[in-house]
């Protein structure tokens, strides 16, 4: 147990323990809230002579839960996000897969979770590189970070070891300045690679919306030469109308001719 909970990927325990914090805080509220209403309520219903302290009993236990419920959510709440922070620093330790990038989901933009959700809805084989992608982004990120803030720390000791005495004060400052080159590589190297992963983003999401909007033209286009294709009912119906009219005149016309030609006769 040990030795995976050390290579950075997630127990079993730690799935049932997620499921656990996902439902506990609003079980919680419904086991802290109402057991005691409800009892109270039934004894209200049998209780005969003493209906109306039940009554009363009732809407002080359902207030009193309620508030005990509701403080009791507050901190699951909270215990639930610092587990999850750990289990995420811990999963990061090794570096980020794309497996893993469901439990980093905070962590990611606004704007990069609606544009996964419609990658996924697109192309899944393009959603497949974008996971990829975002999960490399996390990790140069977190490199970066962590490096940073080692660097900080770093600085602090060097300005502490400079007002110490004594003969291993020169070797002190002698590791904490190879610990600051060492993390100034770190984070040039980090912020390379996120800027090449950034890079990589930008052109998978406009692959996305190149196909997005390419399929779209295609469905315009077809619905623009079924249009066409088609006559529309109102002039067909002008038409139709504007036909009859004229072979209606030309009837009259035949008919009034021949009136005239035979009074002339």
């Amino acid at each position: 147990m040990n030795e995976t909970r050390q290579s950075g990927k997630l127990t079993g325990s730690e799935r049932l323990t997620a499921v656990f914090l996902r439902w506990a805080p609003w079980l919680a509220f419904l086991l802290i809230t109402f057991p005691a209403p409800l009892y109270f309520l039934f004894r209200y219903f049998t209780g005969g002579e003493d209906a109306a302290l039940y009554m009363l009993l009732t809407l002080t236990s359902l207030v009193a839960g309620s508030l005990a419920g509701a403080i009791a959510v507050i901190l699951l709440l909270l215990y639930r996000r610092y587990w999850a922070k750990n289990l995420r620093n811990r999963l990061a330790a090794d570096g980020i897969s794309t497996d893993e990038l469901s439990w980093f989901i905070p962590e990611l933009t606004v704007a990069e979770r609606r544009m996964l959700r419609r990658i996924e809805r697109q192309n899944p084989l393009l959603a497949d590189a974008y996971r990829e992608t975002l999960a490399a982004r996390l990790t140069a990120t977190r490199v970066l970070n962590n490096a940073k803030r080692e660097a900080a720390m770093v600085e602090i000791r060097l300005r502490r070891a400079a007002a110490l005495q004594g003969a291993e004060r020169d070797t002190l400052e002698e590791e904490l300045r190879s610990d600051r080159a060492r993390l100034a590589r770190i984070e040039r190297e980090a912020s390379e690679r996120r800027a090449k992963v950034e890079t990589r983003l930008q052109m998978i999401e406009a692959a996305a919306s190149r196909e997005a909007s390419a399929a779209n033209t295609e469905n315009a286009l077809r619905r623009l030469d079924a249009v066409s294709e088609q006559t529309p009912l109102a002039l067909e119906s002008a038409r139709l109308e504007r036909e009859a009219h004229d072979e209606a005149e030309k009837e009259l016309r035949e008919s009034d001719s021949q009136t005239d030609k035979t009074s002339t006769v």
